[in-house]
């Protein structure tokens, strides 16, 4: 999957809260937050519906506030 992202989406210091369907392993949302930081933007927290806790994507994104609504 090719990810575009456009430089001028996310402003040098501001908050950014990502949210997503579901959290499985991680990878889309540790993605996203990189690319969110390497134009220079702050990821307030991540947000989900559902979390797969079998799965530990939790752990690919530690340090940062992650809120899930459901929990498998």
């Amino acid at each position: 999957m090719r990810w575009r992202f456009h430089k001028d989406a996310v402003l040098p210091g501001q908050r950014v809260l990502i949210v997503d369907d579901v959290l499985a392993t991680g990878g889309t949302a540790s993605a996203v937050a990189q690319l969110v930081e390497n134009v220079g933007g702050t990821v307030a927290g991540l947000g989900f519906v559902i979390e797969l806790d079998f799965l530990h994507g939790r752990e690919k994104l530690a340090g940062r506030e992650i809120y899930s609504l459901v929990h498998y």
